[in-house]
């Protein structure tokens, strides 16, 4: 294991150096991405934690990780024997790390961060806090990265073209939506450093980062021009001509922010300072007027159109096709002692990419046996790889990305005998997914007016999960997107037809054992009332639940319909696509509760 107590050490040497009293390392990149290439993995390489949601802060005497309870296990594991102490953020009585840091710190003292890798929300909000007690942030500093001598570049990557029979629209349609928007909300240039953003609005995609197929860039939308701002190695001489035809400036990757300081008197900027960084917000001078809101791209792509819903539906045949195979797959095979959670997830893989069109996961498979399936975000590792035993019960999360849509979805499966509770807990989280799957609900709902809906039958038993219950799913793009969300925060925005969305209670017993059922789901329109217009869901993802879990006294009669259908329709939408053996396997799989 490297020595990363000597990694934070050289980087409190050049802290001291430089005056800096604190240093704050995020687990995020120039774009505010969720998923990172190695280059910008530079919280990782001082202290070996690995999640995607976690911020090591580093003062003279002392390193600390603040992740949510999504993390806790995994970074109990990962920060062993580095001197970086765990903060679990979201228990009650822990404070943020700005504000512990205010607390600790006294005036005159200094706080460094990279300004790139913060949203301008994030630092706004840090610097009014840690003004009040005359603390100073400073942005532009980069002396984690200073420390890694070895680091990576930036992946130059090429970018692959995304043509508009499986897009549903052309660019140049699109870019006209975008200004169309721009002009409704008095605004003359749309700025964004978001890359699935990019990749949407530009009908591109790349291979920069894994599991997401975006690339490095920034664009800027006018109402006279567009600039896109990239490593012109990227671009093949096809793609290079097809955004010339379409009237697209080819900027070098970083010249945005000298182009942005050098935006016209006139123009009136429309910006997301939540998922564009600080010196991107910065460049824009001062004297140019802001328009902040929630990305007019995120929103726009946020809504699938009919090509779109109409191609997730035949990639969610594919891929279930996939599952049943692995499902029966690993039926078979647990019992004779040949299985891992490491060799599971090969194997589901391998039957993914079975398939012609299949591009590769939409994330590192969670594959967690027993008491690693309490971990929300398991990453099965060598180190920690289990055998999977004919007893208890195996937490399988996984997701494909294919030209035609981004899966995602999880199943709890029984592997031999399990406790009564195992089986009680199961069946309640299984009610509150029915429940959400239900839902019917009026225009203007958001969606943590939902969220309730799926925690209700855990609540009744003093129960609860610390994740939120539904993400936003990209098309060939991101697996977790806007603007959209069912958790308990609320964020404004609301559930509108045509968007993709997550259906995922859970439920886990740290050390025992984790349950989660997630299925995808389409917002579509229920009806016309009096009282408006109301919408409702449709499921979906295409794979059996585990009905051997079930304490089928626990189910109401719409409960059991609500299965019997899903399932029914389950086995006429994959049993074409499966062989004799497979068909008969399934069938058993989704019998009448």
């Amino acid at each position: 294991m490297p020595d990363y107590s000597e990694r934070i050490q050289e980087l409190r040497t050049k802290m001291a150096s430089e005056g800096i009293d604190v240093c704050i390392i995020p687990g995020s990149d120039a774009h505010i991405s969720e998923y990172l290439s190695d280059h910008w993995k530079v919280r990782d390489y001082l202290c070996g934690f690995t999640g995607s949601a976690g911020t090591l802060i580093v003062g003279g005497d002392g390193a600390y990780l603040w992740t949510d309870s999504r993390y806790y296990l995994q970074a109990e594991e990962q920060l062993a024997g580095t001197g970086v102490k765990l903060v679990k953020e979201g228990l009650p009585d822990v404070p943020d790390y700005i504000e512990w840091i205010t607390a600790q710190l006294s005036p005159g003292s200094k706080v460094a961060i990279n300004g790139t890798c913060f949203s301008a929300q994030k630092v706004r909000s840090m610097s009014r806090t840690l003004r009040q007690k005359q603390i100073q942030l400073e942005t532009r500093y980069s002396l984690p990265e200073d420390v890694w001598n070895t680091q990576p570049g930036i992946p130059d990557n090429p970018v692959l073209d995304f043509p508009a029979t499986l897009a549903g629209k052309t660019r140049k349609e699109k870019i006209e939506t975008v200004r169309n928007n721009l002009r409704v909300k008095n605004a003359t240039h749309y700025v964004t450093g978001a890359l699935d953003e990019i990749a949407w609005v530009m009908n591109l995609r790349g291979t920069d980062i894994s599991y997401n197929p975006v690339f490095h860039a920034y664009l800027i939308i006018s109402q006279d021009y567009v600039s896109l701002f990239i490593n012109p190695n990227k671009l093949t001489t096809s793609i290079g001509k097809q955004l010339s035809n379409d009237n697209i400036r080819v900027n070098l990757y970083n010249d945005v922010y000298s182009h942005l300081k050098e935006l016209p008197d006139h123009a009136t900027v429309y910006i997301d300072p939540n998922r564009n960084n600080w010196a991107l917000f910065s460049a824009i001078p001062s004297s140019i007027p802001k328009v902040e809101g929630t990305g007019i791209i995120t929103h726009l792509k946020s809504i699938k159109n009919n090509t779109e819903v109409a191609n997730i539906k035949k990639t969610m045949i594919n891929d279930g096709v996939a599952m049943v195979k692995f499902l029966k797959w690993l039926e078979e095979e647990v019992p004779k002692g040949n299985v891992s959670e490491l060799s599971a997830a090969k194997r589901l893989y391998d039957f993914r990419n079975e398939n012609p069109d299949f591009k590769g996961e939409s994330f590192s498979t969670i594959s967690g046996y027993g008491a690693h399936g309490a971990i929300v975000h398991y990453n099965v590792s060598p180190e920690s790889d289990t055998p999977l035993k004919p007893k208890g019960i195996y937490l399988v999360d996984s997701g494909g990305q294919y030209p035609t849509g981004t899966t995602d979805l999880t199943r709890t499966i029984a592997l031999g005998p399990v406790r009564d509770q195992v089986m009680k807990d199961y069946t309640l989280v299984l009610k509150g997914h029915i429940a959400l799957a239900k839902a019917v609900f009026p225009s203007g709902t958001r969606g943590v007016h939902l969220d309730a809906l799926a925690r209700q039958p855990l609540w009744n038993e003093r129960l609860n999960f610390g994740h939120g219950t539904g993400h936003g799913i990209g098309y060939f793009l991101n697996v977790h997107e806007g603007p959209q969300s069912i958790r308990p925060q609320d964020n404004g925005v609301l559930m509108e037809k045509g968007m993709i969305t997550s259906n995922e209670p859970g439920l886990y017993r740290p050390m025992e054992y984790g349950i989660r059922i997630e299925n995808l789901v389409l917002t579509k329109e229920a009806g016309d009332s009096d009282f408006g217009t109301f919408f409702e869901f449709e499921t979906l993802t295409l794979c059996p639940i585990d009905v051997s879990l079930i304490k089928s006294e626990i189910l109401n009669s719409e409960e059991k319909a609500w299965i019997n259908d899903y399932h029914k329709k389950v086995c006429e939408k994959l049993s074409p696509a499966l062989n004799e053996e497979e068909r008969t396997w399934l069938e058993s799989k989704t019998a009448t509760v």
